[in-house]
């Protein structure tokens, strides 16, 4: 199940296995997707390319809060 958590007018869309980060994030999101890795931080761009973070992290906590610290920047 999507969740969705807003910080600083920024949706942040955790998605859960399986849920295609393309299917729920739009322009400006980050999304937060784990794997087998960790936790990775994706940001979604204007025209719907996605960057990431070098590294996953070690838990879906630590991603939402550097995805929330991202958003107190800004994403532009």
């Amino acid at each position: 199940m999507v969740t969705v958590v807003k910080h600083r007018k920024v949706n942040i869309v955790m998605l859960d296995a399986g849920e295609e980060l393309a299917a729920h994030c739009h322009p400006g999101d980050i999304a937060i997707v784990a794997d087998r890795q960790g936790w990775w931080t994706h940001f979604v761009g204007a025209d719907g390319q996605v960057d990431s973070y070098d590294v996953p992290y070690a838990s879906r906590n630590e991603a939402l809060w550097a995805a929330k610290a991202a958003a107190e920047f800004g994403l532009d």
